[in-house]
C-alpha cells in the first residue's frame, strides 16, 4: 500500500503521517523540496528525531545545501525506495506535488531533441499560452527560457498522467482564514524557535545556492542580512510568501494531482484521524 499525504503548511502532515505509519506498520518517505537539505530544519519544520517516533524516515537531510538535487534525482531515489520496499506499506509525505507526480507517475523529462521550436512566437504569445495551461503561473512574461521550457514539460507531460505504482493522496485542508492564521503563527514560531540563526549561518559563510536564495524563510532573510529590507518586513514577507506558495499548493494538487481532501479539525485531530482510516480502509481492505 502507497498513502501520500499532501496539503499546505501548517495542517497536520506530519502528526497523520506518524499515526498512520503506526497503524500499518509503513516507513515513511519525504516529498518536501526543501526538506532534502541537512541543517534547514527550522525554517522547513522539518520533523523532528523525537517526532520521528522510531519509525524509518527516508530522503530527509541526504544533501548539503551547497550541493545540486533536482526532481530527476527525486524521481529516481524515490522510485528506488518504492522497489526496495515493496513489501512494506509506504507513505509519502510532504508538499511538494511535482516529487510526488515526478515519482508515482508516468513523468518524463524533456530531452533536447524533443523541445518545440517556439522561436516564431512572441514572449506575450508564449505567456498566453502559459496562462491558457495554468492561470496561476508565477513566471514573468518576459521570462523566455522558463516559458518555453514549461510549454515543453507540458506537452510532454499530459493530464491526466499515467500511474505506474496504486496509490491513494490525501489532502489535509482548512479554509483560508484558519490556513492564513496557522501560517502567521507557525513563522511567528519560527522566529522564536532560531530561525535568524540558522540563515545567519550560511549567510556569513557566503553560501548563496538554490534553496537558500529561493526557499521561504530563507531569502527573505538574506534580504534583510543585505540591508534591503528591515526584520520586519522579512518576517511579513516569510508569511506573506508562504501564503502565496499554499494557493500555488492547491493549484497544483487539483489540476495535477487525484487528490482525496478532508477538511482538519484542530480540536479534534483524532476525529481527522479516524475519518482518513475509514476512507483507507475501504479503498484497501485488505491491507
Amino acid at each position: 500500500m502507497i498513502l501520500c499525504i499532501v496539503g499546505p503548511t501548517g495542517v497536520g502532515k506530519t502528526a497523520l503521517s506518524i499515526s498512520l505509519a503506526k497503524k500499518y506498520n509503513a516507513i515513511i518517505i519525504n516529498c518536501d523540496a526543501m526538506q532534502i537539505y541537512q541543517d534547514l530544519n527550522i525554517g522547513t519544520a522539518k520533523i523532528t528525531e523525537e517526532e520521528k517516533e522510531n519509525i524509518p524516515h527516508y530522503l530527509f537531510d541526504i544533501k548539503k545545501v551547497t550541493e545540486e538535487y533536482s526532481v530527476y534525482d527525486y524521481q529516481k531515489d524515490a522510485r528506488y525506495l518504492i522497489n526496495k520496499y515493496s513489501n512494506r506499506n509506504i507513505i509519502f509525505v510532504g508538499g511538494t506535488g511535482l516529487y510526488l507526480k515526478a515519482a508515482l507517475y508516468d513523468y518524463r523529462f524533456t530531452l533536447e531533441q524533443d523541445k518545440k521550436d517556439y522561436s516564431s512566437l512572441s514572449n506575450e504569445e508564449l505567456y498566453s499560452l502559459v496562462l491558457k495551461k495554468d492561470p496561476n503561473t508565477n513566471i514573468h512574461p518576459h521570462n523566455r527560457k522558463r516559458l518555453e521550457r514549461y510549454l515543453n514539460k507540458e506537452d510532454l507531460n499530459k493530464y491526466p498522467p499515467i500511474k505506474l505504482y496504486n496509490h491513494l493522496i490525501i489532502g489535509l485542508t482548512t479554509n483560508r482564514d484558519i490556513l492564513y492564521e496557522r501560517i502567521n503563527k507557525r513563522v511567528d514560531q519560527m522566529i522564536k524557535n532560531g530561525l535568524i540563526n540558522e540563515v545567519k549561518k550560511y549567510y556569513d559563510q557566503n553560501i548563496k545556492t538554490k534553496p537558500l536564495l529561493g526557499g521561504i524563510g530563507y531569502k527573505e532573510l538574506y534580504a534583510y542580512f543585505d540591508h534591503q529590507v528591515s526584520l520586519e518586513e522579512a518576517i511579513d514577507n516569510i508569511k506573506k510568501n508562504s501564503r502565496h506558495y499554499a494557493k500555488r499548493q492547491y493549484t497544483f494538487f487539483n489540476n495535477q494531482l487525484e487528490v482525496n481532501w478532508f477538511n482538519v479539525d484542530f480540536n479534534n485531530f483524532n476525529k481527522t484521524i479516524k475519518e482518513i482510516e475509514m476512507f483507507i480502509e475501504r479503498n484497501y481492505p485488505n491491507d
